[in-house]
This record gives C-alpha cells, structure tokens and sequence, in this order.
C-alpha cells in the first residue's frame, strides 16, 4: 500500500494495482492537463491538474466501495475505472471535447481505444492483475448499475472535482460532504439485499433514506460554481476562442485528431501560438475578446438557442461579413440549453426510491437560476465592440435594446 499526500483528502492510499497504473503513460500525462482548464485565466491559484484529482476520485470510490458490498473482482474493476475515468482528455479537457467528438464519435470517457490500442501499457497492467480492460472502460462509460458511480448522477467523479474546483480557486461553495455522501450511497433495486448489496447489473445506485439534504447540497454546491467559476464569462470568452483556435490549427496542419487528443495543454499553447497567433498569442497573454453581445434567455429566439456547431460558424461569416472584417475576428457563443443533472439522482423517501427532483422543492428554484444566468455570448476585438454587437443582434434575431453588456 502507497500513500499520497492530497491537498483535499489528506493521504490517499493506492493498492498495489492503482500505483501501477498511476506509473503508466495514460496516467502520467494528466501531470499535464489543467483540471480547470481557461477558468485558470481568472483564479490564477487554480493550476491544479487531472492527475491529483483522478486521485481523489480513486480514494472516494475506495470509500463508496465500503459500504456497497461488493465482491473483490467486482470492487477492483470500479477501483481501476474510477483511477483511470480522465485518461481519455485531451488537451485543456472539456474545452477540446467538442472538436474530438465531431472527429471521432467519441468523448471523453469512451476509452476503449485507450486502453485496448494506443496505450498497450495501462491495457496489460489491468490484464496482468486479472481485469477485463473492456470492463474497465465500460464502467467509466456510466454502463451498469455501478457506472453510476464513476460517471452518473451520483458519481465521486463529480463530488471531488467540486471541493478541489472551489479549494482552489479559494471560493467558498463547492463546500459538500463527501464523507456523507460516499457513505450513504446503496445499490436498490433487482437482486439488492437488506443490507445494501445487488447484481450491479440490476441495481440502481441510490443515497440511502433521509438524505434528501446531502443530495440537496451537491446540487446547491454544482449550481454556485458553475455561477461564480465554471461560466464566468472570461473563462467563457478564452474556451470559446481556444476552440476556434484549435479547429484552425488542425485545419492548417497535417496534424490528425489522433495525435492532437494526446496532447499536453503545453505542447498545444505552443502550436497555436506558432500556427495560429492570432488566436494562440492572445491566449497565451490573457488579451482576449470582448463581448460585444451578452444576452440571456427570454431574448434569444429558440431557434438560435438551439444552433449547433455548424450554425455558430454561419453566424460568425455573417456577421463578420456584415461589419466587414475578417471572420477570425468574430466569435459566437451559444451554450446548451440550462440543465441540473444532478436533479435526477435517486434518493430513498419513506423507504422508496424517488428521483431528487420529485423529492425535493429546491430543485425548481435552482433550476430557474440556471435559466436566468444562461446567457449568449458573442466576442470580438475591443475596437469591433459596436458594429459587431449591432450587426449579431440582426443576424441571431436578438430581442430587447441591452443586448450589449
């Protein structure tokens, strides 16, 4: 047994199987890959990685693990899925996930290709101890009644990145009691026993009676940060120029999708930098776009809400056109549409399983702040602010006179 010392759990102790893997290259890599990715640009203390907090994933599925009654072939697969979950990143996480997925078809947390064909080592490390890679990757998919745990509702994913995110950035409402939370948490369901254990395959993963309260709390705890850390608007406005940036770079280089997804958040500053610079070095200084357009929900037609990907660019050529300058200058940002997923963990009422949404009164309320800070964003060079704003309010058939903020 390894200690490790982790600035939000204290020791997290890894079995002989996770310090294996944790010296693999898969793992290694996430030393290298910022867990908040451009939020950094606005806490200049949140330079934390996906490496510590794969660890402390580990050591609360270890906790969750406990009390579920698990076999030990069983436990050591969700151990191993719950180490590995982040592997599968690319550059600056969740800000690159979109452009991997229009290439591949595939997300983050679908690694069966990681550990089966581009990364042999992690692959035979699980082999060699007597686990199934396949099953590994499964799990970290959300398949099963104990995927849950590594990637649902409920998930220790989830419970750690909040109390690191907010540790961190030194805000004070990510503040959840994992403890509780990991100690609570039951297998229900086909095939469950009275004392908690079930066929994972047919149980669901559930907080255990009288918890409404802590499953409340996570949800109060998602909402604040991603109010105050995870959609501030610089961060927004950096991820949204890091995307162009990206999508250019491959565009102009005979580098494949492959190769970017395994790259380190360095080495891809470095590219756009050389590649695209006049994206990658406004990046690189802080010195981004400004927002010439801010608006919220109820002036957005619906259509316009629900624009994907090739719709966004259409708009930016359009109004870039519109105002005359180059459409590099021009970029638009619609989110998806406000959503709680927390709001559909399970949580045992009067010895029933319920849905936290249909258990809980607060959820509404959250859910009606989450729609009241979704906001549209379109962002452009300081000197474009006003042509660039008038000219997005036409072409998104934007509604109201304060669009611009």
């Amino acid at each position: 047994m390894k200690a490790i010392k982790d600035s939000v759990h204290g020791h997290v102790r890894l079995g002989d199987l996770a310090a294996e893997l944790v010296d693999t290259p898969a793992f290694q890599r996430l030393r290298h890959i910022k867990q908040l990715s451009t939020v950094r640009l606005v806490y200049p203390s949140a330079n934390h990685t996906r490496f510590e907090h794969s660890l402390g994933v580990y050591h609360l599925a270890r906790g969750a693990i406990d009390g579920l009654g698990l076999d030990d072939d069983t436990a050591a697969h969700v151990r191993a899925a719950a180490l590995l979950h982040d592997v599968g990143h690319g550059p600056y996480g969740h800000q690159t996930e979109g452009i991997i997925r229009r290439a591949t078809g595939r997300d983050h947390d679908d690694i069966a290709w990681l550990l089966t064909d581009a990364d042999r080592e992690a692959c035979r490390v699980l082999e060699r101890n007597g686990l199934d890679p396949e099953r590994v990757a499964s799990l970290i998919a959300g398949e099963g009644g104990l995927g849950a745990l590594v990637s649902g509702e409920l998930d220790v994913d989830r419970m750690d990145y909040l109390v690191r995110d907010a540790h961190h950035t030194g805000v004070p409402y990510g503040t959840v009691d994992t403890g509780r939370l990991v100690n609570e948490l039951r297998l229900a369901g086909n095939g469950a026993s009275d004392s908690g254990s079930a066929d994972p395959e047919d149980a669901a993963l559930v907080l255990a009676e009288g918890n409404v309260p802590t499953a409340e709390s996570l949800l109060v705890a998602r909402s604040l940060m991603n109010a105050v850390v995870y959609r501030h608007h610089v961060s927004r406005v950096a991820g949204a120029m890091l995307e162009r940036a990206c999508e250019r770079y491959l565009d102009r280089t005979d580098t494949d999708v492959t190769a970017f997804r395994r790259m380190a958040d360095h080495d891809l500053l470095v590219a756009l930098r050389e590649e695209v610079p006049a994206l990658g070095e406004r990046i690189e200084r802080r010195d981004l776009y400004k927002r010439a357009v801010w608006v919220g929900l109820a002036d957005v037609p619906a259509g316009t809400v629900d624009a994907g990907h090739a719709e966004e660019r259409a708009a930016e050529r359009e109004i870039a056109e519109a105002v005359g300058i180059d459409r590099e200058a021009v970029v638009v940002d619609v989110p998806s549409r406000p959503g709680l997923k927390e709001s559909g963990s399970t949580v045992v009422v009067d010895g029933v399983p319920q849905r936290l949404e249909d258990a809980s009164e607060l959820v509404a309320g959250l859910r009606s702040a989450e729609r009241r800070r979704w906001t549209l964003g379109v962002y452009c060079p300081a000197e474009h602010v006003d042509a660039v704003g008038e000219a997005a309010r036409d072409v998104l058939g934007l509604r109201g006179v304060g669009a611009r903020t």
